[in-house]
């Protein structure tokens, strides 16, 4: 499994073949100036709620590549008025099968609008499950005590955590996260993109560390294997 990271929450995830993509803001965020839009794969775009810096891209990756987009009704209504027309509607709790394997919607405790203002429905998280393994893509949420469900009823063996704080969660809770959700190997997002939400990174590291897990802060651009 492959793992590009294209700043802020946004990330490629290649996994039999099939490329996800996730909460895509890249050409607004001036850390991400490098990358090449045109150049961004997608078979799948997930989006866990309609702010604009995770959705920013979705509607040009999405009209280039024909790739199916997984989302709340609400954003679906409004992708579809710009015609935008492979999408798939998921709420909380709902499972679905594809190619590379499942995704089902679980909760996250955060607010979405749309960029234009209008309702986003309610934000949420992906458990992703395949033959190379599962993750957990957390999105903007606060920790909450349904992270334990995912715990107990799926084995992670790595997670996207948001470590900003302000708007999210933040190092300290992204740790006891780790605990609920029994993974140790952990990437983090949300973080460095604006001031309200910059991270002493090496101090975030010594902490995870310190509990017995692990950190990955990854370079905008940058591919991992898992």
């Amino acid at each position: 499994m492959n793992i590009t990271y294209y700043g802020h929450s946004c990330f490629g995830i290649e996994v039999n073949g099939k490329h996800l993509l996730f909460d895509p803001f890249i050409t607004p965020n001036e850390m991400a100036k490098h990358i090449d839009i045109k150049s961004v794969k997608a078979d799948y775009i997930l989006i866990s709620h309609g702010h604009e810096d995770h959705m920013a891209d979705a509607e040009v990756i999405a009209k280039r590549t024909n790739a199916e987009v997984i989302c709340s009704w609400e954003i679906n209504v409004w992708l579809g008025k710009k015609a935008v027309n492979n999408i798939h509607p998921m709420n909380i709790g709902g499972k679905i099968k594809r190619d590379f394997g499942n995704i089902k919607a679980v909760v996250a405790m955060h607010s979405s609008s749309l960029p234009d203002g209008t309702y986003g429905g309610t934000a949420m998280g992906f458990v992703i499950e395949t033959e190379q393994g599962n993750f957990y893509y957390a999105g903007d949420t606060a920790l909450t005590y349904d992270m334990k469900l995912i715990g107990d009823y799926r084995k992670i063996d790595f997670a996207f955590l948001p470590i900003g704080d302000n708007f999210t969660m933040g190092v300290d809770n992204a740790i006891i996260a780790t605990e609920f959700i029994k993974c140790d190997d952990i990437i983090g997002m949300h973080y460095d993109t604006f001031e309200l939400i910059k991270v002493n990174k090496e101090e975030a590291i010594t902490k995870f560390k310190n509990h017995g897990t692990s950190l990955t802060l990854m370079n905008i651009g940058e591919t991992i294997s898992k």
